[in-house]
């Protein structure tokens, strides 16, 4: 990891630490609900569950040894070989929590890779990126722009589930990075959607707010990136979501243009 890279991850930490009521990285809140004008699907926010309070073990806190980390990956040709080099990874703190590593799903030469910040609760229990509430609002916008689940690749920054769903770390960052980047160079997909600030600012090496991110094509290592807003954002901000689709819209025109 770059110098620079490790700062960006330092200050993400800072930033989280400061702003845990802004998760999604937006530094301004909607009263309203637009839901039916966005154009977006729609998935009732009404059974969400309360937020859990973010407590910080500071065994959780304590950056592993380097030097007992288990080997990084090198050149994979599958992503079924890649899966198969993290093992039963202990390459960071998350491991000691989690109930399943939430590798990724999909078609492994999608065109279109969308890159979320890590599992919630039900990913950890299934094993699947974006199977719960905010994967079923994924799920609909996947298809409201012409696709299936089976003709995109899901995965996040990390891939075991932060505690009460906090954002990761830059220890737990840090140590999944080398595993996404071996995802996009095995998938090599043409245009990736990072999910919310997590992803954005992990991938672009930026602070700006996704607020301002958003709606902008970017590039990493070459392939497009477009940031939006992430689908748990957009159900507690349903007006949001007309902003989003115009995001997703601006994908399909490059992808089927």
């Amino acid at each position: 990891m770059t110098t620079q890279q490790d700062k960006t991850l330092t200050r993400n930490s800072i930033i989280t630490h400061l702003e845990t009521l802004k998760q999604s990285g937006v530094d301004f809140f909607s009263t309203g609900s637009n839901a039916e004008s966005s154009g977006m699907p729609d998935v009732s926010d009404k059974s969400e569950t309360p937020t859990v309070p973010r407590t910080r073990d500071p065994e959780l806190l304590r950056p592993l040894d380097p030097s007992t980390r288990p080997n990084q990956p090198t050149s994979c040709h599958s992503l079924e070989n890649l899966e198969e080099s993290l093992g039963d990874c202990n390459r960071c703190h998350l491991h000691k929590e989690r109930q399943n590593i939430v590798f990724g799903v999909g078609n492994p030469e999608a065109d279109l890779m969308f890159i979320g910040e890590g599992p919630g609760h039900d990913e950890d229990v299934q094993g699947i990126p974006f199977v719960g509430r905010a994967g079923q609002l994924l799920t609909k916008m996947i298809e409201a722009m012409g696709f299936s689940r089976k003709d995109v690749y899901i995965a996040n920054v990390v891939k075991c589930r932060p505690p009460n769903n906090r954002n990761p770390l830059p220890d737990e960052m840090e140590a999944c990075l080398p595993f996404l980047k071996q995802q996009l160079i095995i998938v090599k997909p043409k245009m990736i959607v990072c999910l919310g600030k997590v992803a954005a600012h992990v991938l672009l090496e930026t602070q700006i707010p996704i607020s301002k991110l958003r709606g902008t094509f970017k590039e990493f290592e070459s392939i497009t990136v477009m940031p939006t807003f992430h689908p748990a954002y957009l159900l507690r901000n349903p007006a949001m979501k007309r902003f989003a689709w115009d995001d997703l819209k601006k994908v399909m025109a490059v992808l089927k243009g």
